[in-house]
């Protein structure tokens, strides 16, 4: 079985440390090693720019993460083609590997869209609009007003809705979530979990998974230990259990996985990198049949993507 994951931070990573080969660094989660031996088809790269970076310099350091997937994961492996449609994933072939660039929170676009703009046509097929603080789009899940949809951040969601751009609620405040809802005609969750298991900001509630549930979208369980067991020691039973309540809430359709790979200090036991991805879908195996596991690995997310 192979599987679609929603998020990974390899591109952060590599930023950071200039040195890091993507074919099969140890400091990497994600490489173009595990990708091949672990069974992905699809793998989404996040551009996510860190507090650290100078406001004047955010949309600069979003440029060389693009130009980090296109030069150094995309051009010296033919094997991984980058993708931004269904059309495009469908014609992979056996041994091919679809990368998708998404982008983790406005925040290097400021308040100007020709900067978005110019992230779109380099190819961002999904974009978050939040990490865990405010920015000019929206408040994260972390900022304490809770705000929700700025005026700027209402212009961003017309422009994501008319290029049919994925608007990920990761990260975003309750409120920024509600207005996302009202507003995006193609929003989902890359990498959430859900709150009633474990109340965590970052988790996403009931009535939330039900909002993406009903407008036939989709949320990808995470391998984060504190988002999974409000700690920092969790296993594969603690996601199936995630997986299960989402389910349980109508789900089943509606659910697949974003690792958060390389953005993560802390793993899940038995998961350690992607090299072990087989072993939760072992897991899986247990407790679901066959067409449902290939639901939650890849056909769910592959079915919920815009174009």
């Amino acid at each position: 079985m192979y599987y679609f994951d929603g998020h990974c931070d390899v591109l952060f990573k590599m930023f950071l440390d200039k040195t890091i080969q993507f074919q099969n660094s140890d400091k990497l989660h994600v490489t173009k090693q595990t990708l091949l031996s672990s069974g992905a088809k699809v793998q989404s790269f996040a551009i996510y720019v860190p507090e650290s970076v100078h406001p004047d310099m955010q949309f600069e350091a979003a440029l060389t993460m693009v130009d980090i997937f296109h030069e150094k994961i995309i051009k010296p492996n033919p094997e991984i083609k980058h993708v931004q449609t269904k059309e495009e994933i469908n014609q992979l072939q056996s041994g091919e590997i679809g990368a998708l660039l998404t982008l983790e929170g406005c925040d290097a676009i400021g308040t100007d869209l020709m900067k978005l703009k110019t992230l779109l046509r380099l190819g961002v097929s999904a974009v978050g609009l939040t990490w865990n603080y405010a920015n000019a789009v929206a408040d994260g899940a972390l900022e304490p007003r809770g705000g929700g949809l700025t005026a700027f951040g209402t212009e961003v969601i017309k422009l994501l809705n008319k290029q049919k751009i994925w608007i990920d609620v990761s990260h975003l405040s309750e409120q920024g979530f509600w207005d996302v809802i009202e507003t995006a005609d193609h929003p989902y969750a890359s990498h959430s979990n859900t709150y009633s298991l474990c109340p965590h900001p970052r988790n996403l509630r009931d009535d939330q998974i039900k909002a993406l549930i009903e407008l036939k979208s989709v949320i990808g369980i995470t391998f984060v230990p504190p988002f999974l067991s409000c700690s920092d020691f969790a296993d594969l039973t603690d996601i199936l259990r995630h997986l299960d309540y989402v389910c349980s809430l109508g789900g089943e359709d509606h659910v697949g996985f974003g690792s958060d790979f390389d953005g993560i200090t802390t793993t899940v036991k038995g998961l350690e990198s992607q090299k072990a991805y087989p072993n939760l879908i072992n897991e899986l195996l247990k407790y679901y049949s066959a067409s449902q596991v290939e639901k939650f690995l890849y056909k769910n997310m592959v079915k919920r993507l815009p174009k």
